[in-house]
């Protein structure tokens, strides 16, 4: 009877059918407004930063961010050919938003934190980093913060300010002869890179903070003898990556850098681990044990999933917080524990001498 008359009023009919259309429309439209919410709370990213598709988990639920790579800007002063983190945008957090993300991840099991870039000093002079680091030790009490720097920007003044917070400095240097950084890209003007290397090796000493350098192996460098200046150096680790592509930062139509030239093969990558093998402080990083085997934040606090070849973001932590952000990671945490990833990288437990 119903359906009957509702056939012998064509205006009721009409105002079923537009209703129903209706409730389709909205239906579709709140889904598409919870796919492409914002990447961060506080100033929005561009929007081609905020376009990230809804993708399947990639890690395990139940993964523990021990150790975090925060890689809070992209800016940089050098340009390092073979760079696999590119100034693609300009963006950092705000400082009490990143200080907020920094809690969650204390929180989620965070007991080592490792500032990196582009170049971490060069916001605001180093102080934004200062204050990152001071609210880490101090406030989360983290066992370990570390920072990965180029050197260039770095000034007494802030290992007066901030240094006693700070439990390990790495250095990027990737030769000791002037010419090769010159044509790696790791320089600015005239100024010494090695020489500037030195001087922050006496400041770490002199202000209680261990020292690390981290070398890129690439086809400019591979055949260099470091032995003689790594060993007077006297690093806490000296950190020897692989030459490594990743699409759309150093490898592609997208890309900033062009670093298919310094690529070198697995057996040239060893044979400069043989030429240093007495070297004590080598840690060797093959790209079979980098790619997967770090938990890598971008600039809006997303996880970089990179075993594609290619860094692919979650969620920010600041929107859906850390274990539904980290499952889209791809983090190996075997390779992270077989690499020697967790370490004495507190340096209360070094017992170095100062």
């Amino acid at each position: 009877m119903l359906l009957s008359s509702l056939m012998d009023s064509p205006r009721v009919l009409l105002q079923l059918c537009l209703s129903t259309i209706l409730s389709i429309f909205t239906k579709v439209f709140s889904n598409v407004g919870s796919w492409y919410g914002g990447a961060c709370r506080g100033p929005n990213p561009p929007p081609s930063d905020r376009n990230i598709q809804p993708q399947k988990p990639a890690g395990e639920a139940g993964t523990t961010p021990t150790s975090v790579n925060y890689h809070f800007t992209r800016k940089c002063n050098y340009k390092c050919g073979f760079c696999f983190h590119t100034a693609k945008t300009s963006f950092v957090l705000p400082l009490e938003e990143a200080k907020r993300g920094l809690r969650l991840l204390k929180e989620a099991g965070m007991e080592k934190i490792n500032f990196s870039g582009g170049e971490p000093f060069l916001h605001e002079r180093g102080d934004f980093l200062g204050k990152m680091v001071q609210f880490c030790k101090v406030e989360l009490q983290l066992p370990s913060v570390s920072i990965v720097s180029n050197g260039s920007m770095i000034r007494e003044n802030w290992f007066q300010k901030y240094g006693e917070f700070l439990d390990i400095l790495a250095i990027s240097c990737d030769s000791f002869d002037e010419e090769t950084n010159q044509m790696i890209g790791r320089t600015q003007g005239k100024k010494s890179h090695i020489e500037n290397l030195y001087k922050i090796r006496g400041w770490c000493q002199q202000y209680k903070v261990a020292f690390k350098i981290n070398s890129v192996i690439n086809s400019f460098n591979v055949h260099e003898d470091m032995t003689e200046h790594i060993n007077e150096l006297n690093p806490v680790r000296w950190k020897v990556f692989q030459c490594l592509l990743i699409d759309g930062e150093n490898a592609g139509e997208a890309a900033l850098r062009e670093a298919e030239k310094f690529v070198i093969s697995d057996q040239q990558f060893q044979e400069f681990l043989d030429t240093h093998r007495a070297v004590s402080c080598l840690v060797p990083e093959s790209n079979e044990k980098m790619r997967n085997s770090y938990l890598i934040l971008d600039e809006y606090m997303r996880f970089l999933d990179c075993r594609e070849g290619r860094k692919d973001p979650s969620r920010s932590i600041l929107d859906v917080g850390v274990k539904d952000a980290i499952s889209f990671s791809g983090f190996d945490e075997k390779m992270f524990l077989k690499r020697g990833g967790k370490y004495v990288w507190s340096k209360a437990d070094m017992k170095l001498e100062w």
